[in-house]
């Protein structure tokens, strides 16, 4: 059986000491600020933060275990009546505004300049080598921000952080100063919504999506016309979302309610996280996973990806939505482990809660069987 960690001896792990630093990792050194090596912080808003020096702020960068090669994760936080120091990069960032209010303003070589307004709840994304800067709006409350980029990809494969910072160039296929760039507006296409901000996230209208089971809603994003990838997902009260697994670096922040998620490598035995609004929790490279609502009102998550490796079948559909039975990496409600029914009963009982996932049971054992 495989266990949680695959940690090996001193003596074997020292054959590979050599190929832990990347330019990447160097980076991250060099910028003074704590790395948080973790697949779960418990609170994003009281998380401890260094100054920043690059940003004119306090950071702390939450590294998961591909961020040396994937995608990373970093909050932020701008202090009262303060703002951070304006900065270029050829790597590409989305945001998710987790306290206080403020506004952003993002411009390219060409003098192309737009400003928008976002508070707590917010998401966006900075167009691909833009300058941009954010402001607080509040001369009392801090205001913070927990971001994820691809920046090990881009620092990775230049080496010299001198051009992913300094490079003057506007790519205006993705950024040339429309004036609606920031408004909110979007067309859909599927799951998909084309959109660069979004002020409300938290109350967002979503897609229903009965294949991740019980009810839920989804919807997927493409912004500031790049290349990683975001989603929202939403279940009802006395419900949870059927195991999947799927690629590392997808950076899950709960955006609200209350429950637990269950998270297992193949062969393993699940571990228990509990959530609640500003919980992350990042499940590691195909490792199963698992959300439960234990709370009394709905509960929603926003997931942020570098989706450097897409694992989908030959018709463009995510593995992790698709049921074993079919080659996919999902596992059906009908051949879970009777354990995880039980373990959801008891948490909803301890709140004087019962389950509500009979008809998703039913429904399922009709179309699949046993």
């Amino acid at each position: 059986m495989r266990t949680e960690t695959s940690l090996v001896s001193d003596e074997f792990a020292q054959k590979f000491a050599a190929e832990r630093e990347t330019p990447y990792t160097r980076w991250v050194r060099s910028e003074g600020l704590d790395i948080i090596s973790s697949f779960y912080v418990p609170n994003l808003h009281t998380v401890e933060l260094r100054p920043w020096a690059r940003r004119g702020g306090r950071g702390v960068f939450l590294n998961h275990d591909a961020s040396r090669s994937s995608n990373d994760c970093c909050v932020c936080e701008i202090a009262p009546g303060g703002q951070l120091n304006p900065q270029r990069q050829l790597f590409e960032e989305m945001i998710y505004v987790l306290d206080g209010r403020g506004s952003t303003v993002v411009w390219n070589d060409a003098g192309k300049r737009i400003a928008f307004e976002w508070k707590a709840g917010a998401m966006f994304a900075i167009p691909l080598n833009t300058w941009h800067q954010h402001f607080n709006g509040s001369g009392i409350e801090p205001a913070r921000y927990v971001a994820v980029t691809n920046a090990p990809v881009i620092i990775n494969a230049f080496g010299d952080v001198h051009f992913v910072f300094d490079t003057k160039y506007d790519f205006t296929d993705r950024f040339n100063g429309e004036p609606d760039y920031f408004s909110g507006k979007g067309e859909s296409r599927g799951l998909l919504l084309d959109t660069n901000f979004v002020a409300d996230a938290v109350n967002l209208p979503l897609h229903a999506a009965t294949e991740r089971g019980a009810g839920g809603g989804h919807t997927r994003f493409s912004m500031a016309r790049g290349h990683m990838t975001s989603h929202i997902s939403q279940f009802p009260v006395g419900t949870y979302k059927k195991a999947h697994a799927h690629g590392p670096g997808a950076h899950v922040i709960i955006m609200s309610g209350e429950g637990y998620t269950l998270m297992w490598s193949e062969g393993g035995e699940p571990k228990k996280y509990e959530w609640r609004e500003g919980s992350m929790i990042v499940p590691p490279n195909m490792w199963y996973h698992q959300h439960f609502n234990t709370g009394t009102i709905p509960a929603r998550y926003l997931a942020f990806k570098a989706e450097g490796v897409s694992i989908r079948n030959a018709q463009g559909v995510p593995k992790a939505w698709i049921s074993k039975r079919l080659g996919g990496d999902q596992i059906d409600y009908v051949d879970e482990s009777p354990t995880i029914r039980e373990w959801f009963r008891e948490a909803l009982a301890r709140r004087g809660l019962e389950p509500r996932m009979e008809k998703a049971y039913e429904a399922e054992q009709a179309e699949l069987g046993t």
